[in-house]
């Protein structure tokens, strides 16, 4: 009789984003879901954003770095995102898909949206043409969003941060301030409320055991096994 697990196969050439507020705890599930779905032996292309490629890790210290002090203008930001997921798919989403693996992707255009466009300011219309410029056809086929609240956030940001090698500030994306990362989150709920078909919320404010049971769950139910 096949496993309970067995299903985790249906996994093999989809593209599937983990996403959500800062803190949300999206990489501990991303983790476990990687070792679930190679546990079956389903190949995975783990890829995360900004960076991935040697291009995009370069992107990624631009936009990241504490230390750049500019006020780096939002649409700056929103082309320099879009540059390294096109090259990201360029190099690694797209052979990926097309040797049937599944790419499992810690953040994505989705992001984009939240951060620059409905926290940042940028109409969501503008980014998504670019988006399609930057794409193509490489949208996933389902975006996870982890959602939690302000207070858990924070809770969780702050450990994290004392833990950082040399004591590191806040990247400048934690940085943005409590109001920014409201509309953030509210960012993402809009996504998913516009495209339900294509976004799966998690409530991630549950402890890690719980969040899990809820993702795995709510993929099997996108993705369930053929009659």
């Amino acid at each position: 009789m096949p496993s309970p697990s067995d299903w985790l196969q249906n996994l093999r050439g989809r593209f599937i984003v983990f996403d959500g507020p800062d803190g949300s705890g999206k990489s501990t599930q991303f983790r476990r879901l990687v070792e679930a779905v190679e546990a079956q032996g389903v190949n995975v292309c783990e890829v995360r954003e900004p960076g991935g490629t040697h291009i995009g890790e370069e992107i990624r210290k631009v936009l990241l770095d504490p230390e750049v002090k500019e006020d780096v203008d939002v649409r700056c930001e929103m082309l320099l995102f879009m540059a390294s997921r096109a090259q990201l798919i360029s190099q690694k989403i797209s052979p990926a898909l097309a040797a049937d693996h599944l790419v499992l992707a810690d953040r994505f255009i989705s992001s984009t949206l939240a951060y620059q466009g409905t926290a940042g300011g940028m109409p969501i219309a503008d980014i998504l043409k670019v988006g399609q410029v930057a794409l193509g056809q490489h949208w996933p086929d389902l975006v996870v969003v982890f959602d939690v609240d302000e207070e858990t956030a924070a809770a969780r940001i702050n450990p994290l941060l004392r833990e950082r090698e040399f004591n590191a500030d806040k990247d400048r994306m934690e940085a943005k301030g409590a109001a920014f990362h409201r509309r953030v989150r509210q960012g993402y709920l809009d996504q998913a409320a516009g495209d339900p078909d294509r976004y799966l919320v998690i409530n991630a404010a549950q402890n890690p055991e719980a969040v899990f049971h809820d993702l795995i769950q709510g993929l099997e139910g996108r993705f369930p096994n053929k009659p």
